[in-house]
């Protein structure tokens, strides 16, 4: 006997505990089993595993309500006969009489913030319970009043399986015979007994294809990897004195099919990955390819933190991607963003009814810029949610980086933010010492868990130890995005060749800070949209001289102390401005220009990896020396980099000016022979020519140095040479 008003509220969905009601249990000495099912269920009887008769359960009420006593001494495994309104007899499993999947240790982790493998337990996971297979789904909802998995497998009611809730406000239930595939959201009703809309799981392994919005059941441990060598060396990759030139793209407009449909992951792999490697980069970077409700936003914007958006095929179809840069010997890095997210109905805003991802306050819940929800650093769940999705990342996709987007806004309490807009911290001041926390536990977990892993921070301002170690007192990156080398040379490059004598200290001033950093100099995908024009267009001057100047710029960046990093199109000297919409404009290779800027970007990461000097010591000053970078007049700069061997360097000349600068002289630490190893103008880049194949020094001191070459820089041009033992 149960009282009318649990009646009411096991079928209305209301119950708070359904697996209290519903299910096999002993009352009074006797075992009962109850069972919901509205619809058209006609009779039900209990039946044992091995098939014969526990019991008939008899109607309750007219609205799906089914229970008798049943012949049992203990509570034992059963299943449901069913017989439907069309007399059809079926046999079903209750997923009430399952027990409880997750443990106390799982949800004390939580709770404190530490569940590095939060992901294992929580969202939709494909298993096997007392030998019946299905799904066991789980959400965080502390503030729902009642919550339900529906989906194509039980017609979107939720009245059908209500979820149980643990101490923490986790929600969890078992499902027989789910599987693989299912569609499925949670149905939450929120603490003022409305319901919310329809919310796809925040730990989704798998994204139905737009317009669709729900959640897939995948099983995230299905695929088999092929990478296992590249895994164990990937930290050699990563590490501050390896070569590390990164091309940048955006996987849904690199390139796409004749009808203008995306290429799939799979048709990435065979195309992307060989012209990759062939144009000779170390990694590859992808902006944010965690699924994401708007086009337009790139990934910036994203709802599905923990699968591959569904545009481009399924979570193994990525890994496929992955697995095969790996097996081409190019490490991946992709954009994470845990500094906002959309407020899109089925997605993370208000998720339980409550600000419960973002911060209550809007005042530090709400980006004025982009109108997004900010996460609440300050909640040790939701920072449990992100750092799991990091690791996740790192291990589950094999991902050998992530690049965190926004660092900056993450920092400051006032970040675009005018006064009154803001709230101090508790010392008074403008960071957010919950997001530094934060992204100092991201990064350590990374590092500890994720070996071989790195992270990077696109960080815009001066705030210090961003790629220092914790226990240095800095964030923890691995790297930082140098922007305010960017800036100034893109200024720089952009004055008339005759100014630029005027703004020399924009060419030299990022070797004052150089070392302050583990650097990264990006010509990333934010320089060539919103107006800002293509990197071809920035450049002064007639045709010639604007792939000139982008010639001697790209040589300026590889061999600048930093690893360098190129947005895809920028190999073409692509003229408008990137669209995401559209492919890159590929028939610019009928062109000769841009044949030849894809031929240098080609020959300077070859001679950038093979060039120890260029790339061993880029974060300590004993790597670069400068010859003269006073002058000025001439817009000339010249300097050595250095590799471990101080004995194995090259000289850098660069002329900023269309001016052939005949019989040159600069120092050089010794005599002998020196070899041009790259000229970017030479005729095989589109350039005129001019210059030396080799120089002889001459004992003549000269900026300090012993010896000095005599040498023609050509116009517009990077140079580098080489001792010739």
């Amino acid at each position: 006997m149960i009282h009318d008003e649990t009646l009411r509220a096991i079928a209305s969905g209301d119950h708070p505990d359904p697996f209290s009601v519903l299910g096999m249990h002993e009352e009074d000495g006797e075992f009962v089993v109850r069972t919901f099912l509205p619809g058209d269920a006609r009779r039900v009887q209990a039946v044992s595993v091995g098939g014969y008769s526990l019991g008939d359960l008899a109607p309750v009420n007219s609205d799906g309500l089914f229970a008798g006593i049943v012949s049992a001494s203990e509570v034992v495994p059963y299943r449901l006969r069913v017989v439907w309104d069309d007399a059809t007899v079926a046999e079903v499993e209750d997923p009430y009489r399952f027990p409880p999947t997750l443990g106390e240790m799982d949800l004390h982790l939580f709770g404190e913030g530490n569940h590095h493998r939060l992901y294992d337990k929580l969202g939709a996971h494909i298993s096997e319970v007392d030998g019946v297979g299905g799904t066991a789904f789980a959400v965080w909802a502390p503030n729902a009043r009642r919550v339900s998995v529906v989906g194509d497998f039980n017609g979107w009611e939720g009245r059908r399986h209500g979820m149980r809730k643990y101490p923490g406000g986790v929600w969890e239930i078992f499902v027989p015979e789910v599987g693989d595939g299912a569609v499925y959201k949670f149905e939450i009703k929120g603490p003022d007994g409305e319901f919310l809309p329809l919310k796809a799981d925040p730990f989704g392994f798998r994204a139905e294809k737009l317009p669709g919005t729900a959640s897939i059941v995948h099983d995230p441990t299905r695929y088999e990897w092929d990478d296992a060598n590249w895994m164990q060396r990937r930290a050699e990759k990563n590490a501050l004195d390896a070569p590390m030139t990164t091309y940048e793209v955006h996987l849904g407009s690199w390139r796409r099919n004749e009808d203008g449909s995306y290429f799939t992951y799979r048709q990435l792999a065979d195309e992307l990955v060989l012209y990759v490697a062939e144009l000779g980069y170390t990694h590859v970077e992808f902006l944010p390819p965690t699924e994401y409700p708007f086009d337009g936003s790139w990934g910036y914007q994203p709802l599905g933190l923990f699968a591959p958006t569904s545009r481009f095929g399924t979570p193994d179809d990525f890994k496929h991607l992955v697995d095969a840069f790996h097996r081409a010997g190019i490490a991946v890095v992709i954009d994470w963003v845990p500094a906002h997210f959309p407020e899109d109905a089925h997605g993370l805003g208000l998720f339980d009814g409550t600000h419960l991802y973002e911060h209550a306050d809007p005042r530090q819940g709400r980006h004025p810029d982009w109108g997004t929800l900010i996460f609440d650093y300050g909640r040790p769940e939701v920072r449990n949610y992100l750092t799991a999705n990091a690791l996740f990342w790192c291990r589950e996709y094999h991902v050998d980086g992530l690049r965190v987007d926004a660092v900056a806004s993450m920092l400051y309490l006032d970040y675009s933010r005018e006064e009154g807009q803001w709230v101090p911290n508790e010392r008074g001041g403008n960071e957010n010492l919950e997001a530094i926390a934060f992204l100092q536990k991201t990064n350590e977990l990374v590092y500890e868990h994720a070996p071989g892993a790195v992270t990077i921070a696109e960080e815009s301002t001066a705030w210090p130890m961003v790629s220092r170690p914790t226990y240095m007192g800095g964030l923890g990156f691995g790297y930082k995005w140098n922007m305010g080398w960017m800036h100034d040379s893109l200024q720089y490059m952009q004055e008339d060749p005759l100014h630029r004598s005027y703004h020399h200290d924009r060419l030299t001033f990022s070797l004052v800070y150089a070392f302050n950093e583990n650097f990264v100099l990006p010509l990333s995908h934010d320089e060539v949209v919103h107006g800002k024009g293509s990197l071809i267009n920035k450049m002064p001057g007639d045709e010639w001289q604007r792939f000139a100047n982008l010639r001697a710029y790209y040589g300026l960046t590889y061999i600048h102390p930093g690893k360098s990093l190129l947005f895809m199109g920028g190999e073409l000297a692509q003229s408008r401005e990137w669209n995401h919409d559209t492919q890159l404009d590929w028939n610019l290779l009928d062109n000769e220009y841009n044949v030849g800027m894809q031929a240098l970007v080609r020959d300077l990461n070859a001679i950038y990896k093979a060039t120890p000097a260029l790339h061993e010591v880029d974060f300590e000053p004993e790597g670069f020396e400068w010859i003269s970078d006073s002058d000025r007049q001439n817009s000339v700069i010249s300097f050595l980099r250095r590799a471990k061997d101080p004995e194995d360097f090259v000289i850098v000349i660069c002329n900023f000016t269309p001016v052939v600068r005949e019989n040159y002289q600069i120092g050089v630490p010794a005599g002998g022979h020196y070899e041009v190893v790259l000229n970017t103008d030479d005729n095989r880049y589109g350039g005129s020519g001019i210059g030396e194949a080799t120089i002889e020094a001459q004992e003549t001191p000269a900026h300090g140095k012993p010896y000095s070459i005599s040498l023609t820089p050509p116009p517009l041009a990077t140079i580098i040479l080489k001792p010739v033992s």
